[in-house]
């Protein structure tokens, strides 16, 4: 008896270890998913340690057979077919795993930073968003959302929204990549066939957070940084060193808010004494010209004695960058992330007819401090109270003389390789055709460096998946108040750093100088930016007889008292973008002193020059954060920034 209980045991756990290891997959292998087409395309996942693994693909009904290691870990590689489908993946360790609505096209990975991240809808909302999502029925575009994650070391296992991929439409497509979407939707029209984007961005990032630490040695102002990443500590001990060193500062500088009491958030509080600011808007166009801090704002509102006791959302649209709200003293959210929309929910215990104080405070960690979009209280039956308006301000900390708050390293993406650990290596030998990139502003002020950091990041993904695969990215668009004057730039040397890059093989660069916004660092025309990155790969990887690119400025030479322009991509002859005479151009002789010039197009070159300067020896063009410049070629494609010196810029250190 004792024996036969004994033998009861064992078969129960082998039963329940064979349960426990049934076969799984990364969210890359998933219902509606895109494997790439006519290659040789590897699976992997995990099973029961030694197990076999069958797989039956249904597009030509070979079986495939892989044991799983030691570690459970397993991997096969199939031959993909021309595009098409839909098909099965059958998976087998004894108990079936079958991925339905599977089909063969093309797959592109997007990355990049906020430009990028730009969702159709929420604190996005590209032109026309509304029309362009209920327009979004595109069955054979197929989207994988990769959640964000930042790691110390390369992890193998990553998320993805929804648990993989998702077919296009209306309902899937409002918080996925604007720009890949575009990109997206032009090549599965043109091409007629299936197209799958992995989306993989994180906004406010940096080009090296993205770049493999074994790479990233390679340059030698990078290898103390990777020391150091290697000494830090754990990140539970990071975070509670963090927590305490915030405490301490928001002591500091806050009154009780380091100890959990944030006095200017009570309802008693007496704000008579603060400023006066209008939002939706930007604080530094209001009083605040030059600010990164802690910045408190207060409003009164008039709760109706209908909506007492009901639930109550907060919306506060958009905020730069960190937000705490609290309701009557009460904090009912907080969110961090410029491009994240605030939709805070205050349960209906806490509404209550008559004064509502709700306090806001931000924490503005560089660029602008804005409050934008949609500012509302909803109730529950659909009724709306407007926060648009005049809301009085204080400055609790100004960093220029409070420091800025310590950040939490563990959690910061920004660390050299900790997207590419997460975000990008586990990625890693997924079959694709190639990438698209938009990123660049938060390397700005290191516009030299980036020569040599973003050229790196492309050989890096490139050694990674083990081919020369195209790689198309987006130029940098016009941004901030204009210039009266020829002045440098960090943005015109960023971009320079970006047009440079096109000397590495099989890369090509979507030029958007014409398409930016003053006062937005996230310009809403998109659509623009993902059909000028398609045109890219319609032309160069596809074969397409399209023009795909703008002007680009070839050579010079000095003839009297003018320079005449050569350039690439100009068949046809050269013109402006809006008919009226050329912008743009400045010109400077042996003073390295810059004037505006006049410039005349003769048919494929460009004439420049000013009576200021009768003895020439450098130009320069769209050579500015937003400058008003107006060339192009007769597709009707913007030439793209550029200079003809080599004088020592801002970002030379």
């Amino acid at each position: 008896m004792r024996k036969q209980k004994t033998m009861w045991i064992a078969a129960l756990l082998m039963l329940t270890g064979a349960v426990s290891a049934k076969i799984t997959l990364p969210p890359m292998f998933s219902n509606n998913m895109v494997l790439q087409q006519q290659t040789d395309a590897p699976l992997w996942g995990t099973a029961k340690p030694g197990a076999t693994v069958t797989l039956l693909t249904s597009w030509d009904g070979k079986t495939h057979q892989t044991k799983a290691g030691k570690d459970g870990n397993w991997k096969l590689t199939v031959s993909t077919p021309e595009a098409g489908g839909p098909y099965k993946l059958t998976f087998s360790d004894g108990k079936k795993l079958v991925l339905d609505n599977v089909m063969i096209g093309e797959v592109w990975i997007c990355s990049g930073q906020s430009n990028m991240e730009m969702p159709m809808d929420g604190w996005g909302k590209i032109y026309n968003y509304e029309q362009e999502i209920a327009a979004a029925d595109h069955p054979n575009l197929r989207l994988l959302q990769i959640e964000r994650a930042m790691s110390f070391t390369p992890e193998t296992e990553i998320k993805a929204r929804n648990g993989g991929w998702e077919v296009c439409s209306p309902a899937t497509v409002s918080g996925f990549s604007a720009t890949a979407y575009f990109f997206g939707r032009e090549i599965a029209a043109r091409k007629g066939i299936a197209v799958g984007l992995i989306h993989t961005s994180w906004g406010g990032t940096n080009v090296e957070s993205w770049i493999s630490g074994r790479m990233l040695r390679e340059m030698p102002e990078f290898a103390s940084v990777l020391e150091d990443l290697k000494a830090m500590p754990d990140r539970e001990t990071m975070r509670a060193e963090y927590r305490k060193r915030l405490i301490e500062w928001n002591n500091r500088v806050d009154e009780g808010f380091g100890e959990g009491k944030p006095v200017r958030a009570g309802v008693s509080y007496d704000d008579g004494g603060w400023g006066t600011m209008n939002f939706p808007g930007v604080a530094e166009k209001q009083g605040l010209p030059v600010f990164d801090g802690i910045l408190w704002l207060r409003k009164e509102i008039d709760i109706p004695a209908s909506w007492a006791g009901k639930e109550v959302q907060v919306w506060l649209g958009t905020i730069d960058d960190n937000d705490i709200t609290y309701w009557n003293g009460v904090e009912i959210g907080r969110t961090d992330g410029f491009n994240v929309p605030r939709r805070y929910t205050v349960p209906g215990e806490l509404v209550k007819p008559g004064t509502l104080r709700l306090a806001v405070r931000i924490t503005d960690t560089g660029g602008e401090c804005n409050v934008l979009d949609e500012l509302s209280l909803r109730s529950a039956g659909g009724e709306q109270i407007s926060l648009a308006g005049e809301w009085r301000y204080d400055v609790a900390a100004d960093s220029r003389k409070d420091g800025m708050p310590p950040m939490d390293l563990s959690e910061n993406p920004n660390l050299a390789t900790s997207l590419y650990n997460a975000m990008i290596h586990p990625l890693v030998p997924y079959a694709m055709r190639g990438a698209i990139w938009y990123q660049g502003e938060s390397n700005a002020a290191r516009g030299y460096q980036y020569r040599e950091l973003f050229p790196l990041m492309i050989a890096d993904w490139r050694d990674c998946w083990g081919k020369n695969f195209p790689f198309y990215y987006a130029q940098l668009a016009n941004y901030m108040p204009r210039e009266e004057q020829p002045a440098e730039s960090e943005w015109a040397e960023l971009r320079e750093a970006q047009l440079r890059t096109l000397a590495v093989e099989n890369t090509g660069m979507a030029v958007l100088i014409d398409r930016g916004d003053a006062d937005d660092i996230h310009p809403k025309d998109k659509q623009a930016v993902g059909y000028r990155l398609a045109l890219q790969a319609l032309a160069r990887t596809y074969g397409e007889s399209v023009a795909f690119s703008g002007p680009l400025y070839r050579s010079y030479s000095v003839e009297g008292n003018r320079i005449v322009l050569s350039f690439d991509h100009a068949e046809g002859g050269l013109k402006t973008l809006d008919g009226q005479p050329l912008r743009g151009f400045a010109i400077a002789g042996r003073d390295h002193v810059f004037h505006w010039a006049q410039a005349v197009v003769v048919g494929d070159k460009v004439m420049v020059s000013a009576p200021e300067v009768p003895y020439p020896v450098a130009v320069r063009y769209a050579w500015a954060n937003n400058p008003d410049c107006n060339l192009c070629n007769e597709a009707g494609l913007p030439a793209s920034p550029f200079r003809t010196d080599d004088y020592p810029g801002m970002t030379q250190r």
